[in-house]
């Protein structure tokens, strides 16, 4: 049974920082990459950020891609997302995900999801 457990979630101002992490458990996911998209209420999931298992292969959404960053430790299974100067259009559910191959955007690369951890931003 492969779980992803995000953390990390808050309510911030704008400007301010937050990261968030997400721990997979219940199965190797060397060679794997992870990820992270977003839910805003009324709005379709989108993408935010993926990184491919060696880190060579990273991708971001244009919205964030000068202030998130994406980086994981492999000996933890763990992928974190550190946001910076957040903005009030970033308040969404944040879902971790796990995906074979490269990074992609779109959530039918991914094959495990977490549940979401909640990030508002406040103006």
């Amino acid at each position: 049974q492969v779980q992803l457990v995000e953390s990390g979630g808050g309510l911030v101002q704008a400007g301010d920082s937050l990261r968030l992490s997400c721990a997979a458990s219940g199965r190797t996911f060397s060679t794997y990459t992870m990820g992270w998209f977003r839910q805003a209420p009324g709005k379709e999931r989108e993408f935010v950020a993926a990184r491919s298992w060696s880190g060579g292969s990273t991708s971001y959404a244009e919205s964030v891609k000068d202030r998130f960053s994406i980086s994981r430790d492999n000996a933890k299974n763990t992928v974190y997302l550190q946001m910076n100067s957040l903005k009030p259009e970033d308040t969404a559910v944040y879902y971790c995900v796990v995906g074979i191959g490269k990074p992609v955007t779109t959530p039918q690369g991914y094959v495990y999801w977490g549940q979401g951890t909640q990030v508002t931003v406040s103006s």
